[in-house]
């Protein structure tokens, strides 16, 4: 860790605090499965609660996503973004402490019937701005500009008065100073959420983020998870809601085909009917039916084909802070073309929670 330079409110902290905290690492104190690692909640000697991320001892990835993770997380200090506390090593295990945020993850609420009405119209508005200011800052406001590259509902963690924080930066990537994209050696993510320039071509930008951001107004938005909706429905996937095609991996006689979805949801917006796919649980007195259809509009615009139609992080922020006095261009309709991918020359290997093409590996898990 000596090569990890560490800010005075930062921690090094001895195992056995830990390990007592989180009662031993019991089951009782689960609070969450990772694609790395288990999460749990603890509580130190002084009473403040902690979120312990427990990286897979022996894992070559683990390892490579807790060094991402400190490195990149430490240059960062914004109220949207998770706040790394400490971190320890011990043996082969590599332990991430965050302060604890009560109110579990984004994905949680918005794709749980019972407790999606809890998050009425005023909080899911607040919670889409908020993930565009924090989005906004790693993109505007710190150098070099930090790029996420895995957000999604479950990695939107939600804090007092429900305030969202973006979390998990083992993915992350710095970019150049005055560099707008890159070639990565190979697309890492979460199906659904990755662009087709990015899970294609490896090429990756803000625009990359901004896409999966938009994904993610429109799951909360539709309170319909993309994936989930996609595997359960073939052919009629949430992008028919939301007018998104993203990639979806599917296992069709041992071979993987990227299909093309149908775009109701564009069809309903631009129809006028674009309420119609909005869920129905967060109707309440804070409901705005302007300030709704104006939403989806935004994240229309933000998963547009064309990289350069998708607007920036701070437009995205100017759009939500002016309300009606900010134009947006109205979204195109989708237009993908996406191909098969060819056998013979893309290696491809299927395991229950990955989907491996060309080395390049999608998660298949929603938690992380």
């Amino acid at each position: 860790m000596s090569e990890i330079d560490t800010p005075e409110s930062f921690q090094l902290m001895e195992f056995g605090v830990i390990f007592e905290a989180t009662n031993h690492f019991s089951e009782s104190n689960k609070v969450g499965q990772g694609g790395f690692g288990p999460v749990y909640k603890g509580t130190l000697p002084d009473g403040n609660e902690i979120a312990v991320k427990r990286l897979k001892a022996r894992s070559s990835q683990g390892m490579a996503e807790f060094r991402n993770e400190v490195t990149l997380i430490l240059r960062v200090l914004h109220v949207n973004l998770v706040r790394l506390l400490g971190c320890c090593i011990h043996g082969y295990d590599r332990l991430l402490v965050y302060e604890f945020l009560e109110n579990s993850s984004l994905s949680s609420y918005i794709f749980n019937q019972t407790r999606s009405p809890l998050l009425n119209w005023e909080h899911r508005f607040d919670i889409m701005k908020g993930i565009a200011e924090g989005l906004c800052y790693l993109h505007n406001f710190t150098s070099p500009p930090i790029l996420h590259r895995d957000l999604k509902p479950s990695n939107v963690l939600l804090g007092r008065d429900m305030i969202p924080k973006i979390s998990d930066f083992g993915l992350a990537q710095m970019m150049e100073t005055g560099t707008t994209e890159a070639a990565m050696e190979t697309a890492v993510g979460t199906y659904g959420y990755m662009s087709e320039e990015y899970a294609k071509d490896n090429i990756m930008s803000q625009k990359s983020d901004v896409f999966s951001y938009g994904v993610v107004l429109l799951e909360i938005l539709t309170g319909r998870r993309n994936h989930e909706y996609c595997i359960a429905n073939p052919g009629d996937s949430l992008l028919d809601f939301v007018s998104l095609i993203f990639l979806c991996i599917l296992k069709i006689l041992k071979k993987i085909y990227i299909l093309e979805f149908f775009k109701k949801v564009w069809r309903r917006w631009k129809d006028g009917t674009g309420l119609e796919v909005v869920d129905s649980s967060f109707h309440d007195d804070s409901f705005i039916e302007d300030q709704v259809l104006r939403s989806m509009k935004i994240g229309l615009s933000c998963v547009q084909q064309n990289m350069h139609d998708r607007p920036s992080t701070r437009t995205i922020v100017v759009m939500f802070e002016n309300g009606p006095r900010s134009e947006i261009l109205d979204p195109t309709r989708p237009n993908y073309n996406l191909t098969r991918a060819d056998s013979s020359s893309s290696p491809v290997t299927v395991t229950d929670q990955s989907v491996t093409i060309n080395e390049a590996t999608l998660s298949c898990t929603d938690a992380r």
